[in-house]
């Protein structure tokens, strides 16, 4: 792992209201995060679903990326990777995709599927949704839609393929409906012990202290490795101790407290992981603390590394954009 800058993700709770999470997105963006990941529940009636919230979120931003914690345990992964892709489309290149897992049998109620049972058939619904997803984001060529109006030709139905997946519960034949996204591939991030790591482009992992997140990042062997890392920091109205007091203990690195005590945990980190995704105890307390008092220093130390602006996410986390799998020629 090399000291390179940190990026930095942020995760807002999606299921407030549409109009609070896009003023919490523009003040993530104008901070200075590469990334915004959404958190949702899939068993609220009447609630649209965090793909469409991230689409909203969007429209509301130019720069940060932006990705839904979106579990395929029960969803269609056909359907999921279409919004993703579209996603990907509306954002110009900005798209990320959380890899949730659903283990509440409520679920599979909602979506009319048997009960996925065991850690075994978890995982195996994770890895299964996710290369579905990413076959049919290559089952359209780059240069599939040609829009000539002059011969009347929009398709080419060479560049479009049958991806003709068949695992232990369901069979996707494919193509996709909606032509590949801008990044070739939407950024696939989730933990490495629940989605396998050669499907992710990055591994979210966690660890009570440091050294731990440190034995883990070395072994992941996914192209980044991102730590989770719970906040809650002093503010002028209550200590950061106070206000997470009652919040429950996930296993994931904590820091509560002042601002400068996390600058200080953040450069500790640096050299260990290629990034931190910070979920804020508050959307509106925390994220004002990081954006005045944390970012600016991470940034002119260069701890960490604001995101380009007219970048997909890709390239502002320096991931490559992948070559097309059935690609016969070009660069696709």
């Amino acid at each position: 792992m090399s000291a390179s800058a940190l990026r930095l993700a942020v995760e807002i709770d999606g299921s407030l209201d549409p109009q609070d999470i896009a003023r919490a997105a523009v003040s993530a963006e104008n901070a200075g995060f590469t990334l915004l990941t959404l958190d949702d529940s899939t068993l609220v009636p009447g609630r649209i679903g965090g793909v469409e919230r991230a689409a909203f979120v969007a429209a509301s931003t130019t720069t940060i990326g932006v990705a839904p914690v979106v579990a395929v345990t029960y969803a269609e992964p056909f359907h999921v990777s279409s919004q993703l892709a579209s996603l990907d489309h509306v954002s110009l290149g900005r798209a990320g995709w959380v890899v949730g897992e659903e283990d509440r049998p409520q679920a599979a109620r909602v979506w009319g599927r048997p009960v996925v049972e065991g850690a075994v058939g978890l995982a195996r619904e994770s890895a299964d949704g996710v290369d579905v997803a990413r076959a049919l984001w290559d089952s359209w060529e780059d240069d599939a839609v040609i829009r000539s109006v002059a011969t009347s030709r929009y398709l080419d139905r060479d560049r479009l393929h049958y991806i003709d997946f068949t695992g232990d519960t369901y069979a996707v034949k494919g193509p996709a409906i909606v032509p590949r996204p801008p990044q070739g591939q939407v950024v696939v991030l989730g933990d490495p012990r629940r989605v396998p790591a050669d499907r992710l482009d990055v591994a979210l992992i966690d660890g009570p202290d440091v050294a731990s997140v440190r034995e883990r990042a070395a072994g992941t062997g996914t192209p980044l490795v991102f730590a989770e890392l719970e906040v809650a920091l002093d503010t002028g109205e209550s200590t950061g101790a106070d206000r997470a007091a009652d919040r429950p203990d996930r296993g994931r690195l904590r820091h509560t407290g002042s601002a400068s005590g996390l600058v200080r945990l953040l450069a500790d980190l640096r050299g260990a992981v290629d990034g931190v995704r910070l979920h804020p105890l508050s959307a509106d307390d925390d994220l004002l603390v990081l954006s005045r008092l944390v970012l600016p220093d991470l940034f002119t130390t260069r701890t960490a590394t604001r995101p380009l602006p007219a970048a997909t996410l890709r390239t502002n986390l320096g991931l490559p954009r992948p070559t097309n799998r059935y690609a016969t020629s070009g660069t696709s």
